[in-house]
């Protein structure tokens, strides 16, 4: 299966409509061409938050969130092909009833709340000069 998932299982089409409804959100952009991981995500400012994998919607929020997700039924730790789950990304089983919207909204302000990058200084390394 491609990481968009399986054709006719009419996933694909629910992403591409809630991409619709998200990319005129201010510092979102639509999911990259081309190949290789990602190249379905929905991102906030470079990051992602949102992205289409095997057919299932697959959302960045926090680790407590995540974990009640798992635990309600609603989905599972996102799996990047590496054997490890990672604690702050859902999978977002396939036939759950939550909608995608509010999901990926969550999604959206949980990115939003996250620090940018180079907006605070580099940790100082022990010993070194100021």
């Amino acid at each position: 299966m491609t990481e968009e998932g399986a054709a006719g299982d009419g996933s694909r089409e629910r992403f591409e409509d809630l991409v619709d409804q998200l990319v005129g959100t201010e510092g979102v952009t639509p999911p990259r061409a081309g190949s290789g991981f990602g190249r379905s995500a929905l991102r906030f400012r470079g990051k992602i938050f949102a992205m289409h994998v095997r057919g299932a919607l697959v959302v960045k929020l926090p680790a407590e969130r995540v974990e009640a997700l798992v635990r309600a039924g609603e989905g599972v730790h996102f799996d990047a092909n590496k054997g490890t789950p990672m604690r702050e990304w859902l999978s977002l089983d396939p036939g759950s009833g939550l909608p995608w919207l509010p999901l990926a909204t969550e999604a959206l302000d949980f990115a939003r709340s996250a620090p940018r990058a180079g907006s605070s200084r580099p940790a100082r390394r022990p010993g070194a000069r100021r």
